[in-house]
């Protein structure tokens, strides 16, 4: 699969060649396998919980329902920012990157409890994660900053300016989700190792932050606690460890070729399995293989984004194709390694497979700017 030719033509660059105005397949094609695959996944998942609990009214296809009309707005979402040439995003960046900090700042006052902890923010139906925006606001903002300050980050101090503007979303998130703070951090990061012209900076400045981020397990004991579960699960195998311990359960049960889709015994046991565990319960339905073939499909989509992002018409281009592929291949190895107790546990969905509408429309969005990205290419 490669790219798909449109009629119209693309603008000319002064000094460099520009292909055709296309788009990437490839990232369409498995973007949208994910998501299909992600719904049939859900509601194999989830059928048994639903139909059995007063909460969900007893509707086996009460979380497929939903995702499915999240995959159709996230579709149209995608397709419609796929054709606004992705310069126009950049005169919006500084108000998407304030707001999202003013969301954040929200969070600890008016935020929607979940799990003991105020992630979302919202008014009666309509409620939205703000860290998921912050991803987005980020990758528009901080591409902007570092092509305008690209001079600057050949300094010690213009580089640590860079690094504040990245922490204060990041420390912002830290404060009730860890998780997704590690990830943008990661994002970031990776962002400012492409744009920072001297690597010894960018080395020193992110050293600088590792004292921040063992302060932050000092001061919340249970960031600690979920390390020594970590390392031994069973320590806490009814308690902390239970969710860990029947997804390993699940993972190993599948074998080479799993049970059989919608055969999955540990569903009734894995809390969110329709969720953060979903790749637990690939592993046991669909085995090695399926999950092998999962992981492959995120392996093409980061490649592809890596190709994209090094084929850029401009600098712009290039960071913004950088951070939205760091996104989605930092999620998908940490939602993969919590599952497998590689690292230890966090709440990160695995991208456009796992259930929940905020994660997969602001995904979306981002796959539509990679996608517009890629229609204005260096030859």
């Amino acid at each position: 699969m490669g790219r798909v030719n449109s009629h119209r033509k693309a603008p000319k660059a002064r000094g460099k060649r520009i292909k055709p105005d296309s788009f990437d397949f490839t990232v369409l094609f498995v973007v949208l396998t994910l998501m299909l695959f992600g719904v049939v996944m859900i509601f194999s998942a989830s059928y048994y919980t639903t139909m059995t609990s007063a909460k969900y009214k007893y509707d086996m296809f009460y979380f497929l329902k939903r995702q499915s009309v999240w995959v159709v707005l996230g579709t149209v979402a995608m397709v419609f920012v796929m054709n606004i040439p992705y310069n126009f995003w950049r005169r919006f960046s500084l108000i998407a990157y304030w707001l999202s900090n003013f969301f954040l700042l929200l969070l600890p006052f008016i935020g929607i409890e979940a799990g003991g902890q105020k992630r979302w923010l919202g008014v009666g139906m309509l409620q939205f994660q703000p860290s998921e925006f912050t991803k987005l606001a980020l990758v528009l903002f901080l591409s902007h900053y570092i092509v305008n300050h690209r001079q600057d980050l050949g300094n010690i101090k213009g580089f640590f300016r860079a690094l504040v503007v990245l922490a204060i979303p990041v420390g912002l998130i830290a404060i009730s989700n860890f998780s997704s703070a590690l990830l943008i951090l990661l994002m970031g990061l990776t962002m400012l190792f492409i744009g920072s012209p001297k690597i010894w900076y960018f080395v020193a400045g992110a050293a600088a932050l590792i004292p921040a981020g063992a302060l932050a397990v000092i001061l919340f004991p249970y960031r600690l606690n979920r390390i020594k579960i970590w390392l031994n699960p069973w320590s806490d195998p009814i308690n902390k460890g239970f969710q860990t311990i029947q997804g390993l359960y699940a993972v190993a049960s599948g074998g080479i070729f799993g049970l059989g889709l919608g055969q999955s015994r540990q569903k009734t046991f894995v809390p969110e399995s329709h969720n953060d565990i979903i790749f637990a319960i690939i592993c046991e339905e669909l085995g090695i293989i399926g999950a092998a073939l999962i992981i492959i499909l995120f392996a093409v989509l980061i490649w592809r984004g890596i190709k994209i992002a090094m084929a850029a018409k401009d600098t712009y281009g290039t960071l913004m194709a950088t951070g939205i592929t760091s996104v989605i291949a930092f999620q998908a190895i940490i939602n993969i390694g919590v599952v497998t107790n590689t690292i230890p546990n966090t709440g990160q969905p695995l991208p456009f497979v796992s259930y929940g509408g905020t994660s997969l429309l602001f995904l979306t969005i981002m796959i539509g700017l990679l996608l517009n990205i890629s229609r204005y290419q260096k030859e």
